[in-house]
Formats: structure tokens, C-alpha cells, sequence
């Protein structure tokens, strides 16, 4: 049996994967999906990688891979190197420079598509907020049915940005097997640069998935469960 751990990105939540959780659990295996604390400007990637390994205290002895959408993929890194791991699966994913800060990163490298910036309001505690369904739809959700993009937007939360503008507490990445799936129409995270980084980063070419966008682990479950299962 393998436990698959997996990581939410922005303004989600452990919901997020419940179009892939019975596709896993059906083939037999555990899954751990945790609410991260994006609301807590307090809280960047350490808290968030700490958080999901209190989850898998008891999983020391088993197959555990790691799975992580979008800026869930600046905490999986984290949480291989403080646990042994079989595999790390970063999905339409965000990628850490170990001690740099992500929003240095995204200004040098055009990793967001600036789209999304529109739909997206501050706070009174400095907090990112979606206001529009619409350009959430068109952006986040291209490719998902209007159910589920309706479903999705009613679920999100706040997201402070500490991760972003934190310095990356990774020392040097783990020396752990990778795959990497991404959406060959992904709206908010560049596939172009996602083409250049991951066999730069990750030494793996992408699994590009044809007619799917960013929240793949949405539209598009069933086919990363077979990627994830090996099938």
C-alpha cells in the first residue's frame, strides 16, 4: 500500500483533491490531504511542511509519495527532506530556488501569467482574495465544467502571501525520484517556462496533458490517477 500525501496550492483547501481521493483509495491506498493554514500571515512553507508531516508520523515505514498542485509544489520539497520519501509529483506546479524568495523568481522568470491579478483583492490583514467567478473560470479553472469551477470558487479562501515573499527555507533539494504533470493550456502558470525549468530543475521532462488547465486534479483526475498508479 502507498500513501499518497497530498498538498494543495493557494486558496484551497484539502477539497480540492476530492475529484482524485476515491480514484487513489479505490486502487487500494491511503491518502492524506490537510487544510493548510493559508489564511495566517504568520505561516509560509516551514509551518505548511510541518503541519502535513504531524499528518504522517505514522507513516514511517511505508511507500509514501508526495503530491503537490500548484504552490503546494514549494512545500513538497520541504517535507522530503525532513521525511523519507519514494517519490515527489508536482502538478501544474511552482518550483522553490532553495533561499530565494518566489516572487524574486516570478519577476525574473515569468513564471504567473498576469491574467488572474484582476480577480484578486487585498484584505484588511494584507490577504489575497478571488471577488470574480468569472476570470476564476477562465483562468484557474479553464477546462473544468461550470459545475465544478461553481463548486470550486465557493470553497476558497483567503491566501496570505508569506510564502511568496519569504525566502525559501529549502537548503538544497532532496535526492528523490520526480514526475511532473502539467496542462498543455495552463492560464495561470506559464507552460512556457514550465517547458524550460523542469528538465533544468527537475532533470524529468514534463507529462503534458492535452485539453487541460491548471487545476487538472479537477478535469482532469482520472488520468493523474493513472499517472500516479503507474497505470
Amino acid at each position: 500500500m502507498t500513501t499518497f500525501a497530498l498538498v494543495h496550492g493557494a486558496w484551497h483547501g484539502a477539497w480540492s483533491w476530492d475529484r482524485l481521493m476515491p480514484e487513489l483509495a479505490a486502487a487500494g491506498h491511503r491518502v492524506v490531504a490537510v487544510d493548510l493554514p493559508c489564511e495566517d500571515v504568520s505561516a509560509g512553507c516551514r509551518e505548511y511542511a510541518e503541519l502535513v508531516l504531524q499528518r504522517l508520523l505514522d507513516t514511517a515505514d511505508e511507500d509514501l509519495v508526495l503530491v503537490g498542485h500548484s504552490a503546494g509544489g514549494l512545500t513538497i520539497p520541504l517535507i522530503a527532506a525532513a521525511t523519507p520519501v519514494t517519490r515527489m509529483v508536482f502538478v501544474s506546479a511552482l518550483l522553490p530556488r532553495p533561499g530565494e524568495r518566489f516572487a524574486d523568481q516570478n519577476a525574473r522568470e515569468g513564471i504567473l501569467l498576469g491574467e488572474y491579478q484582476a480577480g484578486v483583492e487585498l484584505d484588511a490583514a494584507g490577504r489575497r482574495r478571488w471577488f470574480d467567478p468569472d476570470l476564476a473560470r477562465r483562468t484557474m479553472y479553464s477546462h473544468c465544467s461550470d459545475a465544478d469551477a461553481t463548486w470550486a470558487f465557493a470553497r476558497l479562501r483567503a491566501q496570505a502571501s508569506t510564502m511568496y515573499l519569504e525566502p525559501s527555507p529549502l537548503v538544497r533539494w532532496p535526492d528523490v525520484p520526480v514526475i511532473d504533470v502539467r496542462g498543455d493550456d495552463d492560464r495561470l502558470v506559464s507552460p512556457r517556462w514550465a517547458a524550460a525549468a523542469v528538465p533544468a530543475r527537475l532533470g524529468v521532462s514534463p507529462i503534458v496533458l492535452p485539453g487541460a488547465g491548471h487545476t487538472l486534479i479537477v478535469s482532469h483526475a482520472p488520468q493523474l490517477a493513472d499517472i500516479l498508479l503507474g497505470r
